[in-house]
């Protein structure tokens, strides 16, 4: 996949993302949504709890994707998604996947959420949040996603926004920075063709003839 360094082509790949996870974890039955990129300041994303955007064929949810973590490693642009996509299920189904205003993710989320494969950490107070995996990771290799190369500087991330606006804890670097990608790019020096891995391997360019690199 090119790189992706442009707003509109951004939002377009978040909307590919969502499509492809809507047909695998949930067949195909969640609404479509209003994708957005918006500037949330120490979290992660949301979901509406209910249809706020209006259009011609009906309402639609509004699922944001933060702008100050939209080039974060790719398993954490996923869980994101899949995380507010299991608020969205709920929702669409009549599910209590919170309680405490909101705030407190219970057993029924967490239920939901390892129903797609996501693994779910307890956060005291906020209850279950999820964190990515090694299973995210080969997903997107499978899909040949990369990383979207544009992000809005900010404060690094320290919480996940989830039911009605509200925080959760979410996944944490010691002292506050970035998680670091879990898959590695490696590149031909020669004609400049690329892979990912997710373990440090060695891989020859056949038709360069010539060992990629780790860059």
């Amino acid at each position: 996949m090119k790189q992706t360094t442009k707003m509109s082509r951004a939002v377009s790949q978040l909307e590919h993302i969502y499509n492809a996870l809507n047909t695998d974890f949930f067949q195909s039955e969640l609404p479509i949504p209003i994708i957005t990129v918006q500037s949330k300041p120490g979290t992660y994303g949301h979901c509406t709890t209910s249809k706020v955007w209006q259009r011609k064929d009906g309402g639609a949810y509004e699922l944001n994707i933060a702008a100050e973590v939209l080039n974060y490693p790719i398993e954490e642009t996923l869980d994101t998604m899949l995380h507010e996509m299991v608020h969205l299920y709920c929702r669409e189904n009549g599910i209590k996947e919170v309680s405490r205003g909101g705030k407190y993710h219970n057993k029924r989320f967490k239920a939901e959420a390892e129903r797609r494969g996501l693994v779910c950490i307890p956060c005291g107070q906020y209850g279950w949040n999820t964190t990515p995996s090694d299973k995210l990771v080969e997903y997107a290799l499978s899909k040949g996603w990369n990383e979207i190369k544009i992000g809005r500087g900010s404060l690094p991330p320290i919480i996940r926004t989830g039911a009605s606006g509200t925080a959760q804890t979410g996944a944490e670097t010691t002292g506050g920075g970035k998680r670091p990608s879990s898959t590695r790019k490696l590149q031909c020096p020669k004609c400049g063709c690329s892979v990912r891995a997710t373990k440090t391997v060695r891989i020859m360019c056949m038709d360069c003839m010539e060992q990629m690199i780790e860059i």
